[in-house]
């Protein structure tokens, strides 16, 4: 067992040696802060230094003052196709509160489904305590598709909430379940008053948007707007400007089309259904996105990076309107799963084909 953790510990080790990458601002430093990783799914930063990563298979790990640990007391979870350990969220109130919000695939009666935790991590980082969770989605839908999911926080302190239609199209325009929507939620799990179908018969109160495929991605912009990146069919993944109560057309309406080259529902655009404010076709099998915030690259700022998990790069978008202004790639740019600022302004990425944390600074 001794030998097994030093190999481990040794695959998870120090940084190698930094590269260069090309971008519009010229020669970007590209490092790789971890490796050995499973499946790695999404990143978070807690404050005064270390980080947080996700492993789909069901392991958080936290690096602190370059140690790595892997937390105990994380959810159990369903793991299938892309179900499993998701999303982490380090609240603004973390110093204080000490608390994580975790995103997951749980198991239900009848399969999975998207759920969010919320747990104190401990004071050496290696273990969540008082785990609760703040919501599942509807149960009753099996497979291992489509759980979504990110976690944000807002400028108030509620949360959103991103859902896939968990492979089952039409229920994104069915309220009575949580699929294909963005949901609303107290930071207790409580549903807010505020949200646009409360008290509405068979329309599940949590509900802010619905009318989504699978948006694994969602960021929040300088003004506090929230944005979500959706993983699309072929020609279909799509930035969205989130809007209350606003329905954003899948499968009703899409610029993609089946993995079979069908048709997708009524055409691209229905009175009454938002359109994107982007969309890629070919599609870029899209993943998590961020808003930079211009700290160490001005002309970056208010700029969106975009997770490519189909061609293997990050994808920088701006303007009005949005448009793809470049795509940063290479060879560490393999299946990017997340995409993150760290507080001092330099950009993190996970490489899921390479299970390893790569940052971007300055030459």
């Amino acid at each position: 067992m001794r030998i097994w953790l030093l190999l481990l510990l040794f695959c998870l080790g120090a940084p190698a040696m930094a590269q260069q990458v090309a971008t519009s601002t010229g020669p970007v430093r590209i490092e790789q802060m971890l490796d050995g990783l499973d499946t790695p799914w999404a990143i978070a930063f807690l404050p005064g230094g270390g980080y947080l990563v996700t492993e789909r298979g069901g392991t958080l790990r936290s690096v602190v003052n370059g140690k790595v640990r892997k937390v105990r007391g994380v959810p159990g979870v369903h793991r299938k196709g892309q179900g499993g350990l998701l999303d982490v969220m380090v609240p603004r109130d973390f110093a204080a509160s000490r608390e994580l919000f975790l995103t997951y695939s749980k198991r239900q009666r009848g399969g999975a489904g998207t759920a969010l935790a919320v747990g104190r991590l401990s004071a050496d980082a290696a273990r969540l305590t008082d785990l609760r969770v703040l919501f599942e989605a509807a149960g009753g839908f099996s497979g291992g598709r489509h759980f979504g999911s990110r976690v944000i926080e807002a400028p108030d302190g509620r949360l959103f909430l991103t859902l896939g239609e968990r492979g089952t199209p039409t229920s994104a325009q069915d309220r009575a379940n949580h699929n294909g929507s963005v949901i609303r939620l107290n930071r207790d799990g409580s549903v807010p008053a505020g949200n646009p179908f409360v008290g509405q018969a068979n329309i599940r109160p949590e509900i802010w948007s619905w009318g989504h495929r699978n948006p694994q991605g969602a960021a929040l912009d300088g003004a506090g707007r929230l944005w979500v990146a959706e993983h699309g069919a072929q020609g279909g993944d799509e930035i969205n400007r989130i809007r209350r109560g606003a329905n954003y057309g899948w499968p009703v309406i899409s610029y993609g089309r089946h993995y079979s080259g069908a048709r997708i529902g009524e055409g691209t655009s229905k009175p009454g259904l938002e359109q994107p404010a982007f969309y890629w076709d070919p599609s870029i099998a899209a993943s998590n996105m961020m808003i930079y915030s211009g700290r160490l690259w001005p002309q970056w700022r208010g700029d969106m990076f975009v997770g490519s998990l189909k061609f293997d790069m990050i994808a920088r978008l701006g303007g009005r309107p949005l448009r793809e202004a470049e795509r940063i790639a290479a060879p560490e740019t393999e299946r990017v799963r997340d995409v993150a600022e760290a507080p001092d302004g330099t950009i993190w990425f996970l490489s899921e084909g390479r299970g390893a944390v790569y940052r971007l600074s300055p030459r």
